[in-house]
C-alpha cells in the first residue's frame, strides 16, 4: 500500500508540478513579452506626442524670429502714446488670431504680464481673456525661472482664464528681450486637450487597459476618466525598468511607462494581467486533464504492483510467522523468476534444512532418553545390590564379634578346663555352628560381590556407550550451529543486497522509488528470517547446554564407577580371605574337638588353639568392619549414580519437550 501511494503521489505530483510550472512559465513569458511590447507601444506613443508637441514649441520659436511681431510688442510695451499702444495691440491681436485660426486645436494665444495688474494681450475663441489683475498663475514663475526655455503646463480643466468649457494644456516661454527691466512678458499658447486625446485614442495596450499621461509633478495630464484629469496619479509609477506590477481594484495589473523628450511628461499604460495570460488558461486546463489521466495511470500501476509484489510478500510473511511458531511443514508455492521467487526458493530450502536438523536432533534425543532409562534401571539395581551387600556385611561383622566373644570365653574356660569340660564342649559346638554361619555368610558375600562386579562392569560399559552417544549428539548440535551460521550469513548478505538496492534506488531518484520500497520489504523479510534463525539457534544452544551438562554428569559419574569397581574388587578379596580363614578356623575347631576328647593330654595345645582362635576372631571382626565400611561407601556411590541417572533422564525429557515445539510432519 505504501508503494501504491508512493507511485500514485509521485506521478501525480510530477504531472501537476510540470503543468503548474508550464503555466507559470508561460504566464511569465507572456507577461515579459507583452511588457516589452507595451513599453515599445508606450515609447511609440510618447514619440507621436513629442512630434505633436514639438510642432507647438516650434510655433513659439517662430514668434521670437518674427521681427514684425517683436517690433509691435516692443512698441506696445514701450510707447507712451495711447493710440499707438492701442494700434499696436490691435495689430498683435490680429496677428495672433490669424495664427490661432490656422490651427483649430489652439484655444488661445496670450502675451501675459509677469506682474499682477498687468495688461493681457492675446486672443481666445470664446473671447474670455485671462484676468491677472489680482494674482498670477503658478506657471508664470516656472517660465521666468526657465529664462526663455519652453515650459509645458499640465491640464487645466477650464483653461488659463477659467472660463473655457474644455480642458487645455499650455506651452510658453518668457520673452526675456522684450519688456521693461526684469518684468518680461510671457508668450503662452493654450492647446485643446483633445489634441492629445486623438493620439491616445489610437493606442491600445490590451483589453481593459488604461492609458495616462502623467506630468512631472505626478498629476494626470490625460486620462480616459475626466474626473481624474489634473488629479494625482493614484498608483505607483514604474521605475527605471519601465514596467512594474500594481494592484488596481484588487487585481494584478502590469504598468508600463515611457518618458517624453519634449515635455517632462510620461506615457503610462495599465494592462490587467488576467487579460494578458488569458491564452495561458489552455495550459491550465490541459494540466488538469493530464493530472486526471496521470492519476488513473498511477492508480493502475500502483494496483498492478500491489498485486504482483505486495500479495506474494504478504504470503511469505504469513509463512515465516508460521515457521516462527514452530511449524516446519509450511512451504511457499510462489514460482517466479524474479527476486521474490528467489526469496521463496530460499525460504523453502531453509525450512527443509531446519526440518532435517530438528528430525536428526529428535532421534538423538530419543536415543539419549532410552540410554538414560537403561542407566537408571542399572543404577537402581546396583543400589539394591549394595543394600544387600551392606546387610550381609553387617551380619558378617556381627558373627565375627560373636566369634571374638566366644574366643575370649574359651580362653577363660581353658584355665578351668577340668571343671568346665561340658561347658567347653557346648561352647565348642556353638563355635562350630558360628563358624558354619560365618563360612556361609562369607560364601554368600563372595557370591554377592561377584554379581556386583558383573553388574558394575555392565554399568561401566553402558556409561561409556552413553558418553559416546552424547558426544555424537554434541557433534550433531555443532553441525546444526554451523548450518545456522550459514543461514545467518545468508540473511546478512540479503540485508547487504537490500541496502545496495536501496542505495541504487536512491541514486535513480524518482524512477527508483518503487524499487526502493521492494528492497525495503526484502530487508524486512531478511530480518524476520534472522529472527527465526535466532530462535532456532537459542533452542540448539539450549540443547547443546543440556548435552554439556549430561557430558559433565557422566564425566563425574565415570570416576565413581571406577572407584566402585576397585572397592568391589577389594571387598571380594577380603571375603575370599575371610572364607579361607574361616576354613582354617573350622579345621582348628575340629582339632579342638579332638583335643577336648584328649583334654588331659592336650590342654596346652587347646590353650594355644584358643589363642589362635581369639586372634583370628579379632582379625575377622576388623575385616568385617572394613567390609561394612566399603559396603556403606558403595551404597553411597550407588545412590549418587541413581541421582545422576535421574538427572540424565530429566535432561533428556527437557530436550524432547524443546524439540516437540517443531512440527516436521
Amino acid at each position: 500500500m505504501k508503494l501504491f501511494i508512493l507511485i500514485f503521489c509521485g506521478i501525480l505530483l510530477c504531472v501537476a508540478s510540470l503543468g503548474i510550472f508550464s503555466y507559470n512559465k508561460s504566464k511569465s513569458i507572456i507577461e515579459s513579452k507583452i511588457s516589452e511590447a507595451s513599453q515599445e507601444t508606450a515609447a511609440q506613443t510618447a514619440g507621436r506626442i513629442d512630434l505633436l508637441l514639438t510642432n507647438y514649441e516650434r510655433k513659439t520659436m517662430e514668434f521670437l524670429s518674427d521681427q514684425e511681431f517683436m517690433s509691435l510688442l516692443s512698441t506696445t510695451l514701450s510707447t507712451s502714446d495711447d493710440y499707438e499702444r492701442f494700434d499696436s495691440q490691435r495689430t498683435l491681436a490680429t496677428k495672433l488670431s490669424t495664427i490661432m485660426l490656422s490651427d483649430n486645436m489652439l484655444s488661445g494665444i496670450y502675451l501675459l504680464p509677469t506682474v499682477a495688474g498687468g495688461e493681457v494681450i492675446g486672443t481666445s475663441p470664446s473671447g474670455g481673456m485671462p484676468d491677472f489683475s489680482e494674482s498670477l498663475p503658478s506657471f508664470t514663475q516656472k517660465m521666468l525661472e526657465a529664462s526663455g526655455r519652453v515650459v509645458w503646463v499640465p491640464t487645466m480643466t477650464s483653461g488659463i482664464s477659467g472660463k473655457l468649457g474644455v480642458q487645455t494644456i499650455a506651452v510658453g516661454r518668457a520673452l526675456m528681450n522684450v519688456g521693461s527691466g526684469t518684468t518680461p512678458y510671457l508668450l503662452v499658447m493654450e492647446i485643446n486637450l483633445n489634441t492629445l486625446r486623438t493620439v491616445l485614442d489610437t493606442v491600445k495596450f490590451g483589453d481593459g487597459s488604461q492609458t495616462y499621461i502623467v506630468a512631472d509633478d505626478g498629476t494626470n495630464v490625460l486620462s480616459a476618466n475626466e474626473d481624474e484629469l489634473a488629479q494625482p496619479y493614484k498608483y505607483e509609477l514604474p521605475g527605471d525598468s519601465g514596467s512594474t506590477k500594481i494592484k488596481v481594484n484588487g487585481k494584478d495589473t502590469l504598468s508600463v511607462m515611457s518618458g517624453m523628450t519634449t515635455a517632462p511628461w510620461k506615457v503610462v499604460g495599465d494592462i490587467p494581467v488576467s487579460t494578458l495570460v488569458k491564452a495561458a488558461g489552455a495550459i491550465r486546463t490541459l494540466t488538469i486533464v493530464m493530472c486526471i489521466v496521470s492519476a488513473l495511470i498511477a492508480a493502475t500501476i500502483g494496483l498492478l504492483i500491489l498485486w504482483t509484489i505486495g500479495r506474494p510478500l504478504g504470503q511469505l510473511r504469513t509463512l515465516m510467522n508460521e515457521g516462527e511458531r514452530g511449524n516446519l511443514t509450511v512451504r511457499s508455492r510462489i514460482k517466479r523468476a524474479d527476486e521474490i521467487g528467489q526469496v521463496s526458493d530460499s525460504f523453502n530450502r531453509m525450512m527443509e534444512q531446519i526440518t532435517g536438523l530438528v528430525m536428526q536432533t529428535t532421534a538423538s534425543a530419543a536415543e539419549v532418553l532410552a540410554t538414560s532409562a537403561s542407566l537408571s534401571d542399572a543404577s537402581h539395581k546396583t543400589a539394591g545390590s549394595a543394600k544387600e551387600i551392606a546387610i550381609a556385611t553387617e551380619e558378617i561383622a556381627s558373627g565375627a564379634t560373636n566369634l571374638a566373644v566366644e574366643s575370649e570365653r574359651g580362653s577363660e574356660m581353658t584355665g578351668h578346663i577340668g571343671e568346665q569340660v561340658q561347658t567347653v564342649i557346648s561352647a565348642n559346638d556353638e563355635m562350630g555352628r558360628s563358624a558354619s554361619e560365618v563360612e556361609e555368610a562369607s560364601r554368600k558375600g563372595t557370591g554377592y560381590m561377584t554379581a556386583l562386579m558383573d553388574k558394575t562392569s555392565q554399568t561401566e560399559e553402558m556409561t561409556r556407550s552413553m558418553v559416546e552417544k552424547v558426544d555424537k549428539l554434541k557433534d550433531s548440535t555443532g553441525s546444526i550451529r554451523k548450518i545456522l551460521e550459514v543461514l545467518g550469513n545468508l540473511t546478512k548478505q540479503t540485508n547487504i543486497l537490500s541496502l545496495n538496492a536501496t542505495i541504487e534506488a536512491a541514486r535513480a531518484g524518482a524512477a527508483g522509488k518503487g524499487f526502493m520500497v521492494v528492497a525495503d520489504e526484502i530487508r524486512k523479510l531478511a530480518d524476520q528470517s534472522r529472527h527465526s534463525i535466532g530462535v532456532v539457534g537459542e533452542v540448539v544452544q539450549t540443547i547443546q547446554r543440556e548435552i554439556d551438562e549430561t557430558v559433565h554428569v557422566l564425566s563425574d559419574a565415570y570416576p565413581l564407577f571406577q572407584a566402585q569397581i576397585d572397592s568391589v574388587r577389594d571387598a571380594n578379596a577380603i571375603f575370599q580371605s575371610v572364607q579361607n580363614q574361616m576354613g582354617g578356623f573350622v579345621q582348628k575347631l575340629e582339632s579342638t574337638t579332638e583335643s577336648i576328647n584328649q583334654l588331659e593330654g592336650a590342654q596346652s595345645t587347646l590353650s594355644l588353639a584358643m589363642t589362635n582362635v581369639s586372634a583370628v576372631a579379632q582379625e575377622a571382626s576388623a575385616t568385617s568392619e572394613q567390609v561394612a565400611s566399603l559396603s556403606n561407601e558403595q551404597l553411597n556411590v550407588s545412590e549418587g549414580l541413581v541421582q545422576l541417572s535421574n538427572r540424565l533422564e530429566q535432561v533428556s525429557k527437557e530436550l524432547k519437550e524443546s524439540l516437540s515445539r517443531f512440527t516436521v510432519a
